[in-house]
């Protein structure tokens, strides 16, 4: 008989987060909990995005628009729906905001305010829902301005330098639901096991390669971006001095072609584009969506800029929605694109 395979010595999160905490003299446990509540609802919308297919009542899009523009699927909503109900009565923030709404969603009368800020983008990837694509759930957690003060919190809370962020990560709903997080201590995933209802730790001490094969464009808009983007892209692309070209590969997800990226190394690109006078400094969220994965980014080794090669955590938000470029992924990957610009 052939030896049986070694079980690994498995590590929740919640034990994990406990260790973490001992590390810090001055930790109240206020972010332990916190972190509790947006797994519990991070396992809600990963077990309605299983059965998805199976309702008529989850899968297509509703006739509402967000604050983006976009029309709203109705896992959109229903996602939305339970991280806002989890985390705005935790007892942990001071305020919250999502993608999916113009204003800050504020805490509740009557119950408790902490210390902690929350932007979050519900569903990430929205557009692949219904073809049973990879989609994700986005986070960045920063401290209050004053974290004595016991009042509600403000939009000002929430707008501050990436490089400020207490915490980030991303939950992947795929062919297994996992979580990626930072602490600001490097970068661990951690992978749900349904049997158990628990994430498991499965990716300690997560590392980007420096470089990679890999890059992820829409290159459908290629026409429409600036010429040191285009440049760049011919280079990677390129076969003279047989030299071997990069391969593509693009989702549409930017959590699940980062989190490929992440694992095998490689660059991702969305540049702004004259194809439309409504996003002239790139379409992605800073708050939401780029300063949170750049912050991952950076603690796995990568790197992470706009196309004008500015640090993205060295931006700072002036509104909730702000719009920018991205650039990230392996540190040559990006460092070559700079050599573009």
């Amino acid at each position: 008989m052939g030896e049986t395979p070694k079980q690994k010595k498995l590590i929740s999160l919640s034990q994990f987060i406990i260790e973490e905490q001992i590390k810090i003299p001055y930790a109240s446990g206020e972010f332990s909990a916190l972190l509790n509540h947006l797994v519990y609802a991070a396992k809600i919308v990963g077990r309605e995005v299983r059965k998805a297919g199976l309702l008529d009542d989850i899968l297509g899009a509703t006739d509402d628009v967000n604050v983006q523009g976009e029309t709203q699927m109705k896992l959109d909503q229903y996602a939305d729906l339970a991280f806002n109900n989890a985390l705005k009565i935790c007892g942990h923030l001071c305020v919250l905001a999502s993608e999916e709404h113009e204003e800050i969603v504020p805490i509740p009368s009557g119950y408790n305010i902490g210390k902690y800020t929350m932007a979050i983008d519900p569903l990430d990837g929205s557009s692949n829902i219904d073809t049973n694509v990879s989609i994700g759930t986005i986070f960045s957690i920063h401290q209050r301005l004053d974290p004595t003060s016991k009042s509600p919190g403000s939009e000002k809370d929430l707008l501050q330098k990436g490089s400020l962020q207490r915490s980030a990560g991303y939950i992947i709903y795929g062919s297994s639901t996992m979580l990626v997080l930072s602490t600001g201590k490097g970068v661990s995933g951690f992978t749900l096991d349904p049997s158990v209802g628990e994430f498991l730790l499965s990716h300690p001490q997560m590392k980007m390669p420096e470089s990679g094969d890999i890059y992820s464009a829409n290159e459908g808009n290629a026409s429409y971006w600036s010429p040191q983007v285009q440049n760049y892209l011919n280079h990677i692309k390129s076969i003279e001095k047989g030299k071997k070209p990069k391969t593509a590969r693009y989702i549409g997800s930017l959590v699940a072609d980062f989190h490929r990226n992440l694992l095998k190394g490689g660059i991702f690109l969305y540049p702004n584009d004259t194809k439309s006078s409504k996003y002239p400094n790139g379409k992605l969220r800073l708050l939401y969506e780029a300063a949170p994965m750049a912050f991952i980014a950076e603690q796995a080794g990568g790197m992470a800029v706009t196309v004008k090669g500015e640090r993205i955590l060295d931006l700072t938000p002036n509104e909730l929605h702000q719009r920018t470029t991205l650039v990230i992924g392996s540190k040559k990957e990006v460092e070559e694109f700079l050599s573009f610009a």
